[in-house]
């Protein structure tokens, strides 16, 4: 049996503000998804259905997503739990990393009797056949398999770089390498992939197979992270293969990547396909109505359920779910993840009254190159990122910059006639 698990990151620090008040897996994506439904369909789909999560940080939008969603009969025997960081009387100290998480949890894994261990990130956006990764692993009679993608050379120093030799084999790891390093030695030999995008070297998905046994023994040491220390010791001491993944995939760990990611599946091809009928994504069913759109003028965007659009004009922008967007608003670039609730209109009284702009966007906004958050209220005639002025990084009022991006914190209120 194989027992996947999911690591759900610490405190997601580069994605901040957007990790403030939940775990870095429960962050909103694509108008209606969590980054963790990614990992969990891919399990899915490949007949993995006895899954944990690892996370110790702000974990309670986790577990009301998990519980909401992933619900499997009980003939099926599949489940889908949360491990949060707990004391016992071996472990009283939080998660050091990424191998420390897996390591304090044996105790939950071993009763399971598992012949292997699928060991996933909980932030990246791809779409693979892990019982292909899980033969190929078996196949290849290897100890430990990593899934490894084609990089260029200018990404290098994001991941770990493997070295394998003519059959696969991983016989070099190095960790996020500096740009002077000599890593040449590491370049792909020819005929191992796909050529023409100069791809040459192979960057660790930080998604690995571990023999049980072996697994045990890889962390039979005070190792914290698998990427920094377990997977390069185990090179001299296991039979560690490659599996060479040429699909799209994305590390989802900071605003840049995670804002440009979501505004990509605007276009007309994008590098993901939501639209998998075979391979569905799978997320919380919320039996909302569908979007209601009003006299709008919408070009490559995304609208999701329950939205609606009043008199606008949307580019290359994303809709979450029960978003509502007032007559003469603007939005390009803009990923505005939604609502958790329809406001009243006693409720839109009282706010009136109280000078409290609606939740969504008031009419006649303007915004480009932003993330709104779940709840966030704009007020009318705002005009955000409008400038051409690259804006400073930093925290203020009731906003954030990050790598040029507008961030409007969940349950913020921007006030009409704000300029930005």
């Amino acid at each position: 049996m194989v027992l996947a698990i999911i690591l759900g990151g610490g405190r997601g620090a580069r994605l901040y503000p957007l990790t403030k008040e939940r775990a870095k897996p429960a962050v909103p994506f694509g108008g209606k998804y969590r980054l963790v439904d990614i990992p969990l369909s891919n399990c899915i789909h490949s007949g993995f259905k006895q899954i944990y999560i690892l996370t110790q940080f702000n974990s309670v939008s986790l577990h009301n997503h998990i519980a909401n969603t992933y619900i499997f009969d009980s003939f099926s025997g599949g489940f889908v739990k949360i491990l949060a960081a707990e004391q016992t009387f071996e472990h009283s100290s939080w998660y050091k990393g990424t191998a420390d998480a897996v390591r304090q949890n044996f105790s939950h894994f071993h009763p399971q009797d598992p012949s292997h261990y699928l060991i996933l990130a909980g932030d990246q956006l791809f779409r693979m056949d892990l019982s292909d990764f899980y033969r190929r692993h078996r196949d290849s009679g290897a100890d430990i398999s990593v899934a490894a993608a084609p990089v260029t050379k200018n990404r290098v120093e994001s991941f770990g770089i493997l070295e394998i030799d003519k059959n696969g084999r991983v016989v070099r790891f190095v960790e996020k390498p500096a740009p002077e390093a000599d890593i040449s030695g590491f370049k792909i030999a020819p005929g191992l992939i796909s050529a023409g995008e100069d791809r040459d070297y192979l960057a660790s998905m930080g998604i690995y197979i571990f023999n049980a046994d072996i697994l045990t023994k890889a962390l039979d040491n005070d190792a914290a992270d698998f990427g920094r220390e377990v997977i390069p010791d185990c090179i001299d001491r296991f039979t560690v293969q490659s599996y060479i993944f040429e699909g799209f995939w994305e590390d989802i760990g900071t605003i840049r990547t995670f804002y440009e990611t979501n505004i990509n599946l605007t276009s007309i091809v994008p590098n993901f396909n939501f639209y998998d009928e075979k391979n569905p994504i799978y997320t919380h069913r919320r039996d909302l109505p569908p979007s209601k759109i009003n006299q709008s003028v919408i070009t490559a965007t995304l609208t999701a359920d329950g939205c609606i659009i009043t008199q606008a004009e949307l580019e290359h922008s994303i809709v979450g779910i029960r978003t509502v967007i007032e007559a003469g608003a603007r939005l390009n670039g803009v990923f505005c993840m939604g609502s958790d609730f329809y406001e009243t209109e006693e409720q839109k009284r009282v706010n009136r009254e109280q000078g409290i702009p609606n939740i969504g966007i008031g009419a006649g906004s303007w915004i480009n190159r932003a993330i709104i958050d779940i709840n966030a209220r704009i007020g009318k005639n705002c005009r955000l990122g409008l400038s051409g002025i690259q804006l400073e990084n930093g925290e203020f009022e009731f906003y954030h910059v990050r790598d040029g991006i507008i961030i409007i914190p969940k349950s913020a209120t921007v006030p009409s006639g704000t300029i930005i």
